[in-house]
């Protein structure tokens, strides 16, 4: 079976699929970062090398990958195509809907908009500094309400009054939730009212100046959350569709690059690079004023690769 293989390594979560040639996912993992990269790379393509075997085995002609730790991932499993997480998720959504016209994408410690016109993406926003919203501070709140992140959602769909909770701030929703907590509010109606707000938080900021039309799709992590589908479909009043693999459309994203590229021989270094020792380093440049923090990685004590110079003095992949 031939196959393309995605990866996006995010801050919380890194994801890995398996594409075959009619691009279905034939496999696909996610798992949780824990702030290492590397380790949590190497785990994903051991556990999805297990995936393919089950299925009689696979033979990969291509790999994309994506993410905040693109490059590195790129440089550990040997890489055809390196693309930013706007391209990829854009790419992963016009495979789903052809016609998609906007794309909220919410995942552990970022949100982004894409807007679509035609099937090209002509403008997107990411959040700048505030986290409120996102699927680690969703994570925190259900833990503090003493609930599972996976109920978190149906909750606020049955809310009898939604409260009006203060969204503009991770910090200050969460001082709001309690003060509404200790004024009677039920769980239900305080974690629709938190929904609610960080929709209004979304529109606001990441979606600010943004005309945003149907169709629209929600993409990841905080996409299984319904509480924010609802939320978004009252404020925007028109339908929100969450794709089948909404969790993963940028590892998606990434295959589906991979494919296009079509590489003659992949650069693909194998499954078996889930076994090797990897370490990451960086050092300062001082050729000149910049004082560019190069980044290198090691496999089994060997350079590998290094970036992050502006000249491309440095530049080794």
């Amino acid at each position: 079976m031939d196959v393309w293989l995605g990866i996006d390594v995010g801050s919380v979560s890194t994801n890995l699929v398996l594409l075959d040639e009619a691009e279905r996912v034939v496999a696909r993992e996610y798992l949780r970062t824990r702030g290492q990269p590397i380790a949590a790379v190497q785990e994903g393509l051991a556990r999805i090398a297990k995936a393919a075997e089950a299925k009689g085995g696979a033979v990969i002609r291509g790999v994309g990958t994506t993410g905040s730790a693109r490059e590195l991932a790129g440089a550990m499993v040997g890489a055809d195509v390196v693309k930013n997480e706007i391209t990829a998720h854009a790419v992963a959504a016009l495979k789903v809907r052809p016609d998609v016209r906007t794309v909220l994408e919410i995942g552990g410690q970022d949100s982004k908009i894409i807007i679509l016109r035609g099937g090209v993406a002509v403008d997107f926003a990411m959040n700048s500094v505030c986290a409120a919203g996102t699927g680690a501070f969703l994570d925190e709140q259900a833990q503090r309400l003493g609930l599972p992140i996976e109920e978190f959602g149906a909750y606020a769909l049955r809310a009898t009054t939604r409260v009006r909770i203060a969204g503009r701030c991770g910090v200050f929703a969460g001082s709001d939730m309690i003060h509404k907590q200790q004024l009677g509010f039920s769980r239900e109606d305080i974690i629709a009212g938190l929904c609610e707000a960080l929709v209004r938080n979304y529109l606001n900021n990441v979606g600010k100046g943004k005309k945003i039309l149907p169709p629209v799709l929600f993409q990841g992590g905080v996409a299984a959350n319904v509480g924010m589908k609802a939320a978004f479909e009252r404020a925007l009043e028109v339908e929100v569709t969450v794709p089948e693999h909404y969790d993963v459309m940028g590892a998606i994203g990434a295959a589906l690059l991979a494919r296009e590229a079509a590489p003659e021989q992949t650069r693909f270094r194998g499954f078996g690079e889930a076994r090797l020792e990897y370490a990451a380093g960086s050092f300062e440049c001082g050729g000149c004023s910049n004082q560019c923090e190069i980044v290198e990685i090691k496999r089994e004590g060997a350079l590998v690769a290094r970036w992050g110079g502006r000249c491309g003095k440095w530049e080794q992949t």
